[in-house]
């Protein structure tokens, strides 16, 4: 029987996706137990090596063109595992349990923030017939592993070196900042084009010399920190630029007056 590889390649990013879909699930199991600091660092590397895997799986199927309709619905899915149910228990188990029921309903709401974040997604990333759509310069709202990964390494950075704050205060207003985010309207870079304009190019070379002085100041668990919280900053600041250039030009828009009736002579 003859086996079509090209047929056959359709299956690699999927098992990339998978792979992801295990990390988030493992990391759960971690979480649910009774889990100690190691257990909930443990769990923070296994959502980090879930991200690496979801990046991982759209350049596999752009490099072997075997997007399709399913790899967009399966990587959306499994990304409410990974980045959206894994890292909420995780701060629960960590955090907000010390809140009760409050604890959970606020970790609930991060969840139910990205879910509906990634059907927003699954709607603009696809045409007519379900077909994947090029993917732009601009997302809406926060990317869920970027909320995620905002979560995750506030874990490690206090965990390793307990520099950062992990009251249950602290997580909360995080947490909801992360939902609220997430379901907003502002756009953040996709980094799917890389021909930056001067704005964001100095945005991001702020970010990353930033990012390295706290990385050798502090700690490379709190750089990272810094560095996805910098991508948001990024957003929120281009948000604001853009609004600034809509008003100005508006503003500068000449108005057009009415002219005055003209006299008729009988």
């Amino acid at each position: 029987m003859k086996v079509n590889l090209r047929k056959s390649l359709f299956i690699l990013p999927n098992l990339f996706t998978l792979s992801s879909v295990f990390c988030g699930f493992y990391a759960i199991l971690l979480c649910t137990r009774d889990a100690t600091s190691d257990d909930f660092y443990r769990a923070s590397l296994l959502i980090v090596y879930a991200m690496f895997f979801d990046t991982i799986d759209g350049r596999v199927a752009r490099l072997t063109k075997t997007q399709s309709a399913i790899g967009v619905q399966l990587d959306s899915l499994a990304d409410v595992i990974s980045f959206g149910v894994a890292p909420a228990v995780l701060v629960y188990r960590w955090s907000l349990s010390a809140l009760g029921d409050v604890g959970m309903f606020v970790a609930f709401v991060y969840i139910a923030g990205g879910t509906i974040r990634l059907a927003r997604f699954n709607v603009l990333a696809t045409g007519d017939h379900g077909a994947p759509k090029t993917p732009g310069k601009y997302i809406a709202g926060l990317p869920i592993p970027a909320a995620a990964g905002i979560l995750v390494s506030l874990v490690v950075a206090n965990t390793v070196t307990g520099k950062l704050p992990g009251s249950p205060a602290v997580i909360t207003g995080v947490v909801l900042a992360m939902a609220f985010f997430m379901v907003s309207t502002i756009r953040f870079r996709s980094f799917k084009d890389l021909k930056l304009n001067w704005r964001t190019g100095a945005f991001i070379a702020v970010a990353i010399g930033s990012t390295a002085y706290v990385a050798m100041r502090f700690h490379p668990s709190v750089a990272l920190v810094w560095l996805l919280t910098s991508y948001i900053l990024i957003g929120i600041l281009e948000a604001v630029f853009h609004i600034a250039q809509s008003i100005r030009r508006r503003g500068a828009a000449p108005k057009v007056e009415d002219e005055p009736p003209t006299d008729s002579v009988l």
